[in-house]
């Protein structure tokens, strides 16, 4: 298990790097390009900061949330319940594209945005973004590279969690690896990836997309007094 603190990024840690990326006004625009301030949006700000810990109630808002953002963008997208396994629908035949995750769960639901973020155009027109998915029990080559192309991902769901509030857990997905994993830097990497994306969220080497940083504010936008 991670032993690493990733609350030590959250807003109260990290107070102005938070501040800084909400007063961003690139990052602003953003946010503009898409998000209306009308009264949906007020409604759902308002919502989440009386919302219970119930997780069904959250998940639903989340849903709201993102659909409100996306299903009338120029890639029509949604966000909805999958099954047991979390899976993305590219758009066909006028259809929005579907981003459905698994079981219901509030944090699958972040993970699988964040990989959408991730995707960008491209790979958002091919189904699963055109990755093909080795399932638990990965040997230890295999490991090292889902674990590689996870710490962006993961970064993202990591900031999306804090800056509403909730922790986040790092996932390595390999409960049944057969191999030592104590070596693993997966965590450490996922903290210095969030890091560097908050710090300096524009840097070239950071590479965060706009859905990315516009998601990352309007989480953050949910716990700010308006």
């Amino acid at each position: 298990m991670s032993t690493t603190d990733f609350s030590r990024l959250g807003l109260h840690a990290q107070t102005p790097l938070w501040q800084a990326f909400y007063d961003d006004k690139a990052i602003q625009a953003y946010v503009a390009d898409v998000c209306r301030f009308d009264e949906t949006y007020r409604t759902l700000k308002r919502t989440w900061q009386t919302l219970s810990d119930d997780e069904h109630e959250q998940t639903d808002w989340l849903i709201a949330l993102f659909n409100h953002l996306y299903q009338h963008s120029a890639m029509p997208t949604l966000l909805v319940h999958g099954k047991s396994e979390p899976e993305y629908f590219a758009g066909k035949d006028g259809m929005p594209a579907r981003i459905e995750f698994a079981h219901g769960f509030f944090q699958s639901a972040l993970h699988e945005i964040s990989h959408w973020c991730v995707a960008g155009a491209t790979r958002r027109r091919l189904d699963d973004f055109g990755y093909w998915y080795c399932p638990d029990g990965r040997d230890e080559m295999t490991q090292r590279q889902f674990e590689k192309a996870e710490i962006k991902p993961q970064a993202i769901e990591c900031l999306l969690s804090l800056a509403l509030g909730r922790y986040f857990y790092v996932s390595a997905d390999n409960l049944n690896a057969d191999f030592d994993t104590s070596n693993s830097t997966f965590a450490t990497d996922v903290y210095a990836q969030a890091h560097a994306y908050l710090q300096n969220p524009h840097a070239p080497s950071c590479l965060l997309s706009k859905d990315a940083k516009r998601l990352i504010w309007v989480c953050l936008d949910m716990n700010m007094a308006r």
